[in-house]
C-alpha cells in the first residue's frame, strides 16, 4: 500500500470532508472547535462550519494534513503552531511546558472502513514531517493515557501508546481528561 500525505489545501478539501464528514453534515464540527471561536466561524464562514473550515485551507499553513492509501484519503491530523490555536493557546488544563514554539496536534483522525490497519503512526509521521518543513523546533500531542476503553467520541486525541510508536515522548501532565482518563503533554523535538 502506497501512503502519502499532504497539507489540506484548497485542492484537497473535498479529500479532507470525505474522511471527516463524510455526509457533509452542517452541524458537523469540521475540526473547528479549538481553531476558531463562534464569531470567527462566522465571519470565514457566513454561519456554515464548511464554508469556514475551506476558508482555513487557504492561508499559509492549512490546518492539517491527509493521509492517503493508494491515492484514497483515509485519515487527518489538525495540526498547526500551538500559538496560532485559541482554544489551546488560552488552556487553563493543558499548559505550555516550556518556552519552546511547539507545533500541536489536536485531532487524529482515520476514515471509517480503514481503521485498525497501522495507519495512524504514518498520519502522525506524516504531520511531524509537515510541521518540519514548515520550520516547527517541535511537534505535540495531548492524548490520553489509557486505562480501559475509550469513549469513540474523544478518540481523536490519541493515546500515549499511538504517540509512543511515532517517537513522542512524555514531556508533561494536563489537568484535562478525555472519556475520564487524563492527558499527557507529549512531545517530539525535530
Amino acid at each position: 500500500m502506497a501512503l502519502e500525505t499532504y497539507p489540506v489545501t484548497p485542492d484537497r478539501f473535498e479529500d479532507f470532508a470525505d474522511v471527516i464528514n463524510p455526509n457533509r453534515r452542517a452541524t458537523h464540527c469540521w475540526c473547528l472547535s479549538h481553531r476558531l471561536r463562534a464569531g470567527e466561524i462566522e465571519e470565514l464562514g457566513g454561519g456554515s462550519r464548511e464554508r469556514a473550515a475551506r476558508r482555513l485551507t487557504e492561508r499559509e499553513h492549512p490546518p492539517g494534513v491527509v493521509l492517503y492509501a493508494d491515492d484514497v484519503p483515509v485519515a487527518w491530523c489538525n495540526i498547526g503552531r500551538r500559538a496560532d490555536i485559541p482554544r489551546l493557546a488560552g488552556s487553563r488544563l493543558i499548559r505550555p511546558v516550556d518556552e519552546v514554539d511547539v507545533w500541536s496536534i489536536i485531532c487524529v483522525v482515520v476514515r471509517g472502513g480503514h481503521r485498525k490497519r497501522g495507519l495512524t503512526t504514518a498520519l502522525i509521521e506524516g504531520a511531524v514531517g509537515y510541521a518540519a518543513a514548515q520550520g516547527a523546533p517541535a511537534v505535540e500531542a495531548y492524548p490520553v493515557e489509557t486505562s480501559g476503553r475509550m469513549d469513540t467520541t474523544m478518540a481523536f486525541v490519541g493515546t500515549r501508546a499511538m504517540f509512543e510508536k511515532a517517537r513522542f515522548e512524555v514531556a508533561g501532565t494536563t489537568d484535562a481528561v478525555a472519556s475520564k482518563m487524563p492527558r499527557l503533554v507529549m512531545r517530539r523535538t525535530l
